[in-house]
């Protein structure tokens, strides 16, 4: 093998090759451009744990994407995403990166396109994506809100327009990668569950580490929510990131989400001081 220069794969349907194949595989690549160097990225287009233990660097988060969609559907509750993230958390491994996204190839074309399938949870899926431990997805399309579902086999140019959708997912990007609580994998913070008295309407967690900390808060529900937080470390002073304004997050105070509403909240931990 000689390097190219290409940075990583997506490997299609990965679970369809037998798993010493993509590991033999990894050890070839790994020859050519180590780890240490920067390695190669290797995504599965699959959900198995085993693809991660000497193979693949990345894998599809469908469960993810079940979930969320079927809470936009009212088929489902806040739940469905606590019993995903549980989950992830404790079923794979930590270095294992799980991408989440609200469209692909197989989602557009085949059951619908991000608008017939999430609605008004849209935007808050979409955020969720970015602020939640994961990888986010951005399909082709997306960043013009593209509302086709795309032939699968045969040539189908995108339409592409100036649209705000562009510059929200600049912003969730410029956010993701300032923050390094929201990093991926075990280069970011896991997700600590907010509980509160609308536990199955909203969706409310913080991810802080020695630097940074983000206090997000989702109403996964068609109704407006009023909701009380109870112990937990989501207390502290913060810039809204819609509205560039300062909050302070106080312990008992109510908070007001509209309909599949949502609020991110960007703090900084305090540094401690080395004693010498």
């Amino acid at each position: 093998m000689v390097d190219v220069g290409i940075d990583g794969f997506r490997m299609d349907v990965a679970g369809f090759v037998p798993l010493d194949f993509w590991e033999q595989l990894r050890g070839e690549l790994d020859a050519v451009r180590p780890p240490e160097k920067g390695g190669l990225f290797l995504l599965a287009e699959w959900e198995s744990r085993d693809l991660h233990d000497h193979a693949f660097d990345a894998s599809y988060a469908w469960s993810w994407y079940d979930a969320v969609h079927r809470i936009a559907q009212g088929k489902a509750d806040t739940n469905a995403l606590h019993v995903y993230y549980s989950w992830n958390e404790n079923f794979w491994p930590a270095h294992a990166l799980r991408m989440t996204f609200t469209s692909n190839h197989d989602k557009n074309s085949w059951e619908g396109t991000e608008f017939e399938s999430f609605g008004e949870a849209l935007p808050a899926a979409m955020v969720l994506s970015f602020v939640g431990e994961g990888i986010p997805l951005i399909y082709n399309g997306q960043e013009a809100a593209y509302d086709k579902r795309l032939e699968f086999f045969d040539r189908d140019p995108i339409v592409w327009r100036e649209h705000p959708m562009a510059d929200f997912y600049r912003r969730l990007i410029d956010l993701r990668t300032a923050n390094t609580a929201l990093h991926a994998g075990r280069w970011g913070a896991r997700m600590v569950n907010v509980p509160s008295d609308r536990q199955g309407k909203v969706l409310s967690f913080v991810r802080q580490n020695g630097r940074d900390k983000v206090f997000a808060v989702f109403n996964f529900s068609a109704e407006a929510q009023t909701v009380h937080f109870h112990d937990g470390p989501q207390a502290g002073d913060y810039t809204d990131w819609e509205s560039s304004e300062r909050v302070t997050v106080r312990e008992g105070e109510p908070m007001t989400l509209p309909a599949w509403g949502w609020k991110v909240f960007i703090g900084t931990r305090p540094v401690r001081a080395r004693r010498g």
